[in-house]
């Protein structure tokens, strides 16, 4: 049988179709530009890519051309419909609601909904897709995994924000973490891989992307990580600025009420009152290693910059490997040791550079890395040396792969 993973944006749709025979990807897509002028589907299946410029004008159009597509007999992977075992959805955040993948129902996309409000970004656009199966293959079953739910194990003076306590009874705000399907992946790999099991490890996974957080993993199961409330929390990121002084935002919304003195005008909001939803953009789109860099989000371009003796640039990427070595110590603290280090998502599999400048801060956990096998990119790999007391490994990560084996041990 065969499961289908979404992951729905608000103008994009990335897919891929599983057959949990083997475990393997067999379709891989991504409808871009959805309800915009240009939309188009990047369909790759048997080693070949696709292109198909086919403008949809919302969710439910794009999964239809999709369904269709998957059933081709030139492009596709299956005959009927029968051969679908479900369909499993990316879901942000689950609040303190979800504590494991679930069926979905019209009840737990309500509860989905009342997340929205902590992740904008996310939550809505995962209901858009979940609504556009329903209508197009409604005898299809569907389920929601939630970012949220692997750190629902954080102990409770962790996840605990030292605020008046009613606001975490008024509002739910806590630490909530993110990217739990990835460093759930990621641990139970890297057991694997070492031969042992996981309830006998202390894993400090490091998913660094344009989104990063780090997880504490003891015995299996997420005991700390860095994102809090949002995904805007923890270190910082491609354009977001990680965790900061409360002050920071209070002070810039006061100096942002008369015109900044001494002050290269760097942005038409420092000579106007700031609002919170511009505050928020500040902190979510301009901030990061783009914001100290004032290059780009993209580690690529910076790093490019720094080894030509870019200035800022150079500055951007010591501070984020500073920061990253910083978190990963606080970790072996929540543990009490550490047995292993991972690094994945894109920077963690393909930045040698930031994985040396964080591991260069780690002698003090006893770890030390091969800089020759540091410079694979990309590729599961171990790249610490074979004294380190600390394993280090390389494990690409597989959200998608996470995802389908949960659905369908649900529907199944």
């Amino acid at each position: 049988m065969k499961i289908l993973v979404i992951n729905a944006g608000s103008s994009s749709l990335k897919y891929q179709v599983i057959d949990m025979e083997n475990n393997e990807r067999i379709v891989k897509g991504n409808y871009e530009r959805i309800g915009e002028a240009g939309s188009f589907l990047t369909h790759k299946v048997h080693g070949e890519k696709h292109k198909f410029a086919h403008e949809v004008k919302n969710h439910e159009e794009a999964i239809k051309f999709i369904i269709a597509r998957i059933l081709n007999k030139h492009y596709g992977v299956m005959k009927s419909l029968d051969e679908l075992a479900g369909i499993g959805h990316r879901i942000v955040h689950g609040g303190e609601k979800f504590k494991k993948p679930v069926l979905i129902t019209e009840d737990v996309i309500k509860e989905i909904e009342k997340c929205s409000e902590l992740a904008p970004l996310h939550n809505p656009n995962a209901v858009s897709g979940i609504r556009a199966c329903q209508k197009v293959v409604p005898e299809i079953k569907q389920v929601a995994c939630f970012d949220t739910a692997f750190h629902q194990t954080i102990p409770k003076e962790r996840y605990i924000y030292p605020i008046p306590y009613k606001y975490y009874e008024k509002y739910g705000i806590r630490k909530y973490g993110f990217h739990g399907i990835s460093h759930e992946y990621v641990s139970k790999r890297v057991a694997s891989l070492l031969n042992k099991n996981i309830e006998d490890l202390k894993i400090i996974s490091c998913h660094l992307g344009q989104g990063s957080s780090i997880c504490a993993i003891k015995n299996g199961k997420s005991v700390d990580t860095t994102m809090g409330l949002t995904p805007l929390g923890g270190i910082p990121m491609g354009s977001r600025s990680g965790d900061l002084d409360p002050s920071v935002v209070t002070y810039l919304i006061k100096k942002s009420e008369k015109p900044m003195q001494g002050v290269q005008d760097l942005e038409k909001t420092d000579h106007k009152e700031l609002t919170p939803e511009e505050v928020n953009e500040i902190l979510n789109k301009k901030s990061g290693v783009y914001g100290i860099s004032r290059i780009s989000l993209d580690f690529r371009d910076v790093e490019l910059d720094a080894l030509s003796g870019g200035h800022h640039a150079t500055l951007a990427l010591k501070h984020f490997d500073y920061r990253v070595a910083q978190e990963i110590a606080k970790m072996a603290v929540a543990m009490g040791g550490v047995d292993v280090i991972t690094f994945e998502a894109g920077i963690g599999e393909k930045g040698q550079y930031n994985r040396k400048g964080i591991c260069s801060y780690l002698g003090i956990l006893g770890v030390e890395i091969d800089e020759e096998l540091n410079e694979i990119r990309g590729e599961e790999i171990e790249i610490s040396k074979p004294n380190s007391k600390v394993k280090v490994w390389v494990v690409p990560t597989n959200e998608e792969l996470m995802i389908a084996k949960e659905t369908y041990e649900l529907v199944k």
